[in-house]
């Protein structure tokens, strides 16, 4: 006699995320014991002669040559995304197929970006090109070119962005580039002790500091200035204030407002960090080359979205690097996007906390709720992002691992960043996914002038400068360490 099951509940993006970075970190791992499981993936140099691009990231996977590398980076990615798709209750065969065009402009995208005369950075790359300029983005440019080349997808061939969309993931490829993180950033940690904490520790001050500033005026200026009730108030001063599409949804949940208010808030949100990525790291790079970890931790506090915040960080990165460079001082890579990481993911924690917050003000004092149906404590861990906890988990052990074996170090640092070219992929298929979601004229159809208004006054009259005001006071000073001579 046999028994119905009940059908199994399909996985959030967020578990989705920490499954497959952790997984993705671990089996990086046994390369501290010589067993080296990831070798195989390609890695992109600068390049102008295009057959000298591509090769395996280790030697001993020399055998396959670029174009295997490449090969073998996209069934591995297909693999493990497929089968993503089927426990997230996604059409998983339509999935595959959109998820390997999608693989392919993305990587375009990168390879172009890799360029020489994108992506030179130093007179001595210069004169081994043969060239007498370059743009100086290193081979970050190819986020760049993934990004407008989606938008150019979204505005003037709808048709394909809305077919892509299946795969069109931005939230999951960086959550899982952030799990994969925290280990290269445990590294660097290991290394510079001193410094981590003190980002962290400032990190944590300016958070508290910037956002219950944010939210309060932005809250004040959609109520006051634009006569919005407090259903699209409370998710718009999230969205502009707290971290994008994940706070405009939790706290729009929080108060229970209509599905349609965040949704149409966390469009908005996209358009803007669009904007953002393609400016501010810029910005950065001309007005804060001397402070490199104020621009870092501005972006974290002012950029929405997770995506575009560690994106751009990503970009800042290259930039101010670059500018160092060019004078001369030569800063240890990853301590700028580290920072902007570490801001970040300290804000999504502050969601869950603040959609409770909201809940409990909501259910208990605006929209009374019956008895027994209260905000509960325990909602504070169902709208925690889970992500955070293999950032935690990846960071973790291989802190611990460094700290236990100093001997290791060297080679925990090279399996950290084998598992790094991993969240570089997974970032650029963020920067690609975060354009083709930006069709703006089906937004301005959707009447979201009004929202935009809001936005603009917040963000660009008053978010910007208020974070920029923050980061200096907590981070001027504090300068990523120099590479050894």
């Amino acid at each position: 006699m046999s028994t119905l099951q009940a059908p199994r509940s399909p996985l959030s993006e967020d578990i989705l995320a920490l499954g497959l970075g952790l997984l993705i970190f671990l089996l990086a791992l046994p390369n501290v014991l010589g067993v080296d499981l990831l070798g195989w993936v390609v890695n992109t140099s600068v390049w102008t002669d295009p057959s000298k691009a591509l090769a395996p990231l280790a030697k001993g996977y020399a055998f396959l040559g670029g174009a295997g590398a490449l090969l073998f980076t996209y069934l591995g990615l297909l693999l493990l995304l497929s089968l993503a798709a089927r426990l997230g209750g996604w059409a998983w065969r339509r999935f595959a197929v959109r998820f390997s065009v999608l693989f392919a402009l993305a990587y375009v995208s990168w390879f172009l970006g890799s360029h020489a005369q994108l992506a030179a950075v130093t007179p001595a790359d210069l004169q081994k090109f043969g060239l007498s300029w370059s743009l100086h983005l290193t081979a970050e440019g190819g986020f760049i070119l993934a990004l407008l080349l989606g938008i150019v997808i979204a505005n003037f061939a709808p048709g394909l962005a809305r077919w892509l969309n299946e795969a069109v993931r931005p939230e999951l490829y960086i959550k899982i580039a952030i799990v994969i993180l925290g280990g290269f950033v445990a590294v660097t940690a290991a290394e510079k002790f001193s410094l981590a904490s003190a980002v962290v520790l400032r990190g944590i001050a300016a958070i508290v500091e910037a956002y219950l500033i944010y939210w309060a005026v932005v809250y004040w200026v959609a109520r006051r200035w634009f006569r919005f009730n407090r259903e699209w108030a409370v998710p718009l001063a999230s969205g502009v204030s707290i971290c994008g599409v994940a706070a405009a949804i939790a706290t729009g949940s929080a108060i229970r407002a209509r599905p349609q208010v965040p949704i149409l808030v966390s469009s908005l949100v996209v358009v803007f960090a669009v904007v953002e990525v393609l400016l501010l790291p810029f910005l950065a790079q001309h007005f804060l080359s001397g402070e490199p970890l104020v621009a870092a931790a501005w972006l974290g506090l002012a950029v929405k979205t997770d995506g575009a915040a560690v994106a751009s960080g990503a970009i800042a990165e290259s930039l101010l690097l670059s500018s160092a460079a060019a004078e001369g001082v030569h800063y240890q890579t990853g301590w700028i996007l580290t920072t902007t990481a570490t801001i970040k993911v300290f804000i999504d924690i502050f969601i869950g906390v603040w959609s409770f917050v909201l809940a409990y003000i909501w259910t208990r004092h605006i929209n009374k709720a019956a008895p027994g149906e209260e905000a509960r404590a325990i909602e504070i861990w169902q709208r925690f992002p889970k992500f955070i906890i293999g950032f935690v988990l990846s960071f973790g052990l291989v802190l611990l691992a460094a700290w236990l074996w100093p001997a290791s170090v060297p080679a925990i640092k090279a399996a950290a960043g084998e598992a790094n070219v991993f969240r570089v992929i997974f970032f650029l298929l963020a920067f690609f996914s975060i354009g083709l979601q930006s069709d703006f004229s089906r937004l301005w159809q959707q009447g979201i002038g009004r929202l935009a208004g809001v936005y603009v006054v917040g963000l660009f009259g008053f978010v910007i400068w208020v974070g920029l005001l923050i980061s200096w006071l907590f981070f001027a000073g504090l300068k990523p360490p120099l590479v050894a001579p």
